[in-house]
């Protein structure tokens, strides 16, 4: 099963627009810095974070940028559903079998949108994340690509996404409106600043709004004198 992807399929529409503004917030934020990994997560399940991942990447891959991206959700792996690819090799069997980095990552439709599936679901995803062979290999494909997106399991339920968190530039936190409370939305930050996560912002998902659009909102976490909030609106 695949499914549709907004930024190839409507490329003009306002939700598109919305990606297209994230990811000119994200570059913002590389502007005194180097950013090229970004790790992508949210509080809890189903509150769209893959998704997230494949529209940001294929609007950053348009500019002309070399993008890969890697699924690191080991225990739900659906970066393969969303651009219509095969999961029977991917990160899993790189890790486990301690592969090049480049062994498995495939081409997409995409012109510059490279994708790592997450393959076969193994028994001890949180080992294989933390594992050496998981550094060496993010560091590998950091080297070969412009930017770096990995997909990571929900930040609260297992300890993946804080272990790689440690490996990247900065991290995106994915939360659903009215389906995570402040406290859950809170709780998943200080998740990330326990490990010293660099946090680049949020993006308000799923927020249904009076006037039938959908509401993208994206906070930038500066210091106190620069925080700055976009906002934009995606229709249904």
């Amino acid at each position: 099963m695949t499914f549709s992807l907004i930024t190839l399929e409507q490329s003009k529409s306002p939700i598109s627009e919305a990606y297209r503004t994230l990811r000119t917030n994200v570059q913002f934020t590389s502007v005194d810095s180097k950013t090229k990994k970004i790790m992508i997560t949210s509080s809890g399940p189903r509150e769209g974070k893959s998704t997230t991942v494949a529209n940001l990447a294929v609007s950053i891959a348009q500019t002309g940028k070399s993008v890969l991206v890697i699924d690191a959700d080991l225990r739900n792996p659906t970066q393969h559903k969303l651009f219509g690819l095969d999961n029977g090799q991917g990160l899993s069997i790189s890790l486990v079998q301690d592969q090049d980095g480049h062994t498995n990552i495939r081409e997409t439709a995409v012109p510059g949108l490279m994708l790592l599936t997450g393959g076969p679901i193994p028994p001890n995803p949180a080992e294989l994340v933390g594992s050496k062979r998981m550094k060496r290999l993010i560091k590998e494909v950091s080297e070969q690509f412009d930017v770096v997106l990995i997909d990571t399991p929900p930040i609260i339920a297992v300890t993946d996404a804080a272990i790689i968190a440690q490996e990247v530039d900065g991290v995106i936190l994915v939360l659903a409106s009215g389906e995570v409370n402040k406290e859950y939305a809170q709780r998943a930050k200080d998740q990330l600043d326990k490990v010293g996560a660099k946090i680049l912002g949020a993006v308000l998902n799923k927020a249904d709004m009076k006037t039938s659009e959908y509401y993208y909102y994206y906070y930038y976490h500066g210091s106190e004198d620069s925080k700055k909030k976009h906002k934009g609106h995606k229709k249904r």
